[in-house]
């Protein structure tokens, strides 16, 4: 876990990871993760049947590709893609991103990929 004494630089800790569509959690508030991620092409179609989840660009572009139409995300914008919705993220080659959820919000939903990140397998960092 990360030591929660000290600020935290959050171009740096984009710094010391290069996969994508791995998060990574950099900070815990109130029950919610901070997780950072990376990401290059698409995702997977998935939803968060009791979870909202919160997106915040950095770098790049990010696409919530939501049944009823995409979200463009550029560095400054955020969107929450509300508990229920079905979205698959897609982005633009390096894109950073932070998402801010529950921590009972699993990586891909209900739906199990190779991509998929276990709960007990987020790092910190």
């Amino acid at each position: 876990m990360a030591n929660q004494d000290s600020k935290i630089n959050i171009e740096e800790k984009f710094s010391l990871f290069n996969e994508v569509w791995t998060p990574k959690v950099v900070a815990q508030s109130n029950g919610q993760l901070v997780k950072i991620a990376k990401g290059e092409g698409e995702l997977v179609w998935h939803k968060h049947d009791n979870e909202d989840e919160l997106f915040i660009v950095f770098k790049g572009q990010l696409t919530l590709q939501l049944r009823s139409g995409d979200i463009v995300l550029n560095p400054g914008e955020m969107y929450v893609v509300p508990k229920g919705v079905e979205h698959c993220p897609k982005a633009k080659s390096d894109t950073h991103f932070m998402m801010v959820e529950p921590a009972s919000t699993a990586h891909t939903g209900a739906l199990k990929t190779d991509r998929t990140v276990a709960s007990e397998d987020q790092e910190w960092i």
